[in-house]
Formats: C-alpha cells, structure tokens, sequence
C-alpha cells in the first residue's frame, strides 16, 4: 500500500495522542452521532432490510468464490465495449501503468473522483514525482489535499475538520492551487461550498484527463459505476477526453440484477439517502459522447492473498460505505489518523492487516483496535463479522502461521511483545488438559483471593491498566457442584 503512512507509531501510542485532542473529539461526535442517527432512520424505512442484507452477503461471497471467471468476463466485456483493461499486481505497479498512460496523452494535470484505491496505492504522490499535478474534485478531498492532511474517514475525509477550519485553509492554501478564495470568505456551508465550486470549475473545463475508481463493476455489461452527492464525480467522468479508472478486483458483481441490490444498501448505509443524487455509470466508450479513451486497471495489491484466507476474506465483501466507522466507541474517540491507513475504523482494522500484512508495528496493533462489541457487524450492509476477523488477526498476530504473501504460501513468525501472552496460553491449554492441576489451581485462588493484586505484574499490566481484574468466588464451580450435588440442595 502507499506510503504515506509509513513511519506512524502503533495504534494504541497514536490513539493516546488523539484522544487528548478536544476540538479533534468533539468533532468526531458530532459528527458521527449525526450520521448514524440519519442512517438508523433510513434503514427503518426498508420492510426487508435483513432480506437485502443477507443478498448482499451471499451476492459478494459468491463472487469471491468465482473472481476469476468474473474477472476475465469483466475484461472480455470491457474490451468489447472499446475500452482498455491493465492488471497491476501491486501498488508500484498499478502508479506506473497509470503514469504512462498521462504521459502518453502529453498532459500534465489530471482531475480526480473520490478514490479509496488510488489514495491505497499513493497514485497522487506517484504523479507528483513524475510532474503530473492530481487536483481532487471531492469536496472533503478537496479540504484534505489543500490542507496537506490526511483523510480520516471513508465517507467524510475531512471529518476531523469544522468549518472554522476549512475557512483558514481554503484563505490560505486556494490560491496555490488555482482560483484564490474570495474575498471575506465566512464559514457558512453555502459559502464554503460556493468557494470550492468557482475553484473546481475552471478545472473542470480544462481537463483532458480523468482518473477515478468505481463503486461496482458489472461483468456481464462491463459497466462501471460510481455513487455520489455532489455531481463533481460527473463532470470528471463526462467533460476529460481520456479516463483512467482504477479499481480493486474486488468491486465486482456479476450482474445489472445483483447491482440492484447494492444500489438500495449503500445509500441507506453511507449518506442515509434512499438513493444517491449522482449514479453514474459507463460502458467503455462511445462515440461523440463521454470520453474518447478509456482504460481499466484492475488492482490486486494483497486481494488475491487475503482471498485465500477463508476467515479474513469477508472483508472483501466490504462496499466501503462506513456505517461501522460511525458507530464504533473506539474510532468515536480516536479518530481516523491513528489507524494508519487509508482505511480507518473496524473495517481498516482488518483489511490493512490483511492487505499489507502484520509484519509492522502499526499493522501488528490495529487488531487490537477495537473493544470487540459487535456494533460494526450489526450494522454492516453485507454482514462482515469485524469481530470474528480481528480475533483470528490477533491469533495470527501473536502465534504466526500459514498465510499467504505474493500468492506464495509463508509460514509468519509471531509479532515481538507478544512472549507473556503466548506463554499465558500455553499455560492455560496445559491446566485444561489436566484437571488435577486445574481442581487444585482453583482451591488455591478461592483460598488466598484476599492477597490478591488489584492490577497485575510485569507484562500484565498493559492489560489490567485499563480493566478490573475479575473477582475470584469464594469458591471454586467444581467445589460448589460436589457439595450440592449438582445444584439440588444436597450437601455432601
């Protein structure tokens, strides 16, 4: 993946750090509150909401299960339809495919559409070392690239931003990138907006080249699709003469039917609109109308890897929508930024792991990243089980074992400071295995539970620090059973 997260502390040392930012916190409640109140609305409205979730579900898992004919349907379709298909293996690969393919229109600006899979592989900073300017159009990416930051979430990038905020950097920071803001700019929403849409539109017009991703490609049609609010994804689509789309092998359906499905569960799960404004869709190229050049590159970089772990691959069915962001306590208050990636939140907990592997300090913690409640399963529109993956993560995390890397079978070795849990386990697998030692395991903790700590030593204390240690019974469950004989009363 990109690197522009290279460098960052593990999770739990970034969080720290986040969480003691106020304006950062109250913004993330405000504004996550408000999101999830209005989806909660929205998906009330819908009688078969577990009906279309569970199509959802079995739509993508089916998918997966067929990637490779799909995949070379899509790319027969496509072609037919006059367009182009690239296959990158990796991210290094994918920048460079597109690199050439600016180049080659003799271009050096391109204007993009909102873009999860371009911001995973860094393509704007590979463009940049090759002297091609990528201006976002996103109105939250916008806010993002103009303010040298970071997006912290998937639907909202610049959540962590109010609008105080984004009056300062479109004053200081619009000029350098084109049309200055105006004069007296307030932070009214209507006059924010109105400041990035004189700022866009000029470049709009001027574009020869776009790039985007896709929310959904249809195999059978070779059609893209792209969902939006704002009407800039359009334009990027529509006005430049050549239009580059780069999209996870992933994002594929098989048919315009199953589409359908998703077209009533993102909406509902992402923005709470019962459909979105701008559904925009194309089949390669056609003449006098659109672009006149279209090219595909369809983005392995780790899908194919995490395909093959059949725990870990539900969140390939993930449809990026993030509703698990907006009701997650722990990325309420911690913020997007301290994930380390381009995919923040439950999901991100566990796609980047899987993605990039676990073999840094911030893919070792994001596991970790989560109190394991279960909110973002409840609300996931494909019923991605989050908290199943991140305890089969953390089990990989600290033991290692089979995984595959590069489409290579690779045995992982343990993430370092995971020594005392791993010897805590095995210490419980021996005493399971041995009632005697267990029986008199218990005696022993119900007889001296008075001396016992409130935290716990040594390696422990990164875990009790932040938990009540469980009190220990008077006495122990088998004692209790012996001399009431199984709970009747009777002593012996």
């Amino acid at each position: 993946m990109s690197g522009t997260y290279l460098g960052m502390p593990a999770f739990p040392e970034a969080a720290r750090e986040a969480v003691g930012n106020p304006t950062l916190r109250a913004n993330l409640r405000h504004a996550t509150h408000t999101i999830r109140a209005k989806r909660a609305r929205a998906v009330a409205e819908v009688s078969d909401w577990a009906a279309l979730r569970e199509a959802g579900k079995r739509i993508k898992d089916h998918t997966l299960r067929h990637l490779d004919r799909y995949l070379v349907q899509l790319e027969e379709a496509v072609t037919a339809a006059g367009g182009t298909v690239h296959w990158a293996a990796d991210a290094d690969e994918a920048n460079r495919i597109v690199t050439e393919l600016v180049r080659a229109t003799g271009e050096s600006e391109v204007v993009k559409v909102k873009s999860m899979a371009t911001q995973e592989i860094g393509l704007n900073e590979a463009l940049e070392t090759a002297g091609i300017r990528a201006y976002e159009t996103d109105l939250a990416e916008l806010i993002v690239q103009l303010g040298k930051d970071r997006p912290s979430h998937i639907l909202v990038p610049a959540i962590h931003r109010n609008r105080g905020e984004i009056r300062d950097i479109f004053r200081a920071e619009m000029a350098e990138w084109g049309r200055p803001a105006p004069e007296g700019l307030s932070d009214s929403p209507a006059e924010l907006a109105e400041a990035a849409r004189l700022h866009l539109r000029e470049k709009f017009l001027r574009a020869e080249v776009g790039v985007s991703g896709a929310n959904f490609m249809v195999a059978e049609t070779g059609t893209l699709v792209v969902v939006e609010s704002e009407g800039n994804g359009r334009m990027c689509l529509t006005l430049p003469r050549t239009l580059i789309s780069v999209v996870g092998i992933e994002k594929i359906v098989p048919t315009w039917r199953d589409l359908e499905v998703f077209l009533q569960t993102l909406p509902r799960s992402s923005t709470a609109e019962r459909m979105n404004p701008y559904t925009s869709t194309w089949t390669g190229t056609t003449d006098g109308d659109g672009p006149e050049t279209f090219h595909l590159v369809l983005l392995d970089n780790g899908r194919t890897d995490t395909l093959a772990d059949e725990v870990g691959r539900q969140a390939l069915r993930c449809i990026r929508c993030s509703a698990c962001l907006n009701v997650c306590p722990v990325y309420e208050r911690a913020g997007g930024h301290a994930y380390g990636s381009v995919y923040p939140g439950p999901i991100g907990a566990i796609l980047s792991p899987q993605l990039r592997g676990t073999g840094s300090e911030i893919d070792a913690s994001l596991p970790y990243a989560s109190s394991l409640c279960g909110a973002c399963y409840e609300v996931c529109p494909v019923a991605i089980d989050i908290p199943e993956v991140l305890v089969h993560l953390r089990e990989r995390v600290v033991q290692g074992g089979e995984a595959v890397r590069a489409g290579n079978k690779v045995v992982l070795r343990p993430a370092r400071g995971h020594a005392a849990e791993r010897a805590a386990m095995r210490a419980a697998r021996w005493a399971f295995a041995h009632p005697g030692a267990l029986r008199a395991g218990q005696r022993l903790a119900s007889r001296t539970r008075r001396l016992h700590p409130r935290a716990l030593p040594g390696p422990g204390r990164a875990w009790s620090g932040t938990r009540d240690l469980p009190a220990v019974p008077a006495e122990p469950f088998r004692g209790w059973w012996q001399r009431t004989d199984g709970g009747k009363g009777t002593a012996k």
